[in-house]
């Protein structure tokens, strides 16, 4: 079993993925429809690239903690492997048992504007997270009135494939 830190850090760059693949697909991946058609449902899906991670223990020579946070960067890439947008975020450690637990905030920059999205995983260890969901809790520019939610999974090469629903 991987200590809890590690687990962490893999869980932060599983989110970041996710969250960046929404307002991309404007300019790669698959979107089913433009951005704005009110009642209408938008998919897109991207993959996403860890780029950066720090972390930050509470504990820096102990044992994982309430309150650790992991910062990160990922890279946001259409169905042919070019970069599309990237992400940036933060996950807090919120329980250090039974697989432990992170709430996560990130951000999406893509063409087109900025999405926020956020979220809880749980089970991160070992580590990284299986499949999960987080939600669109808003964004800027064409996804200015963005709501929905984000699914995550994990593939090959520690790469996420995320499916964004944005509901307007």
């Amino acid at each position: 079993m991987r200590p809890i830190r590690e687990a962490f850090l893999g869980t932060a760059t599983a989110l970041i993925a996710l969250l960046a693949c929404t307002p991309a697909a404007a300019a790669a991946g698959t979107d089913s429809h433009s951005g704005h058609d009110k009642g209408k449902e938008r998919v897109i899906t991207l993959t996403g690239r860890l780029a950066q991670q720090s972390f930050f223990p509470v504990n820096p020579n102990g044992p994982a903690a309430q309150g650790d946070r992991t910062v990160f960067r990922s890279v946001l890439l259409d169905e042919d492997d070019n970069e599309v947008g990237e992400t940036g975020g933060t996950c807090t450690t919120t329980r250090v048992t039974d697989g432990g637990a992170e709430e996560c905030i990130v951000t999406y920059n893509l063409p087109g504007g900025q999405l926020s999205v956020q979220g809880m995983l749980f089970n991160i260890v070992p580590g990284p997270p299986g499949e999960f969901d987080n939600g669109i809790t808003g964004g800027t520019g064409e996804f200015d009135q963005a709501r929905g939610w984000v699914h995550a999974s994990p593939i090959k090469d520690g790469k996420r494939l995320f499916t964004i629903h944005l509901k307007h």
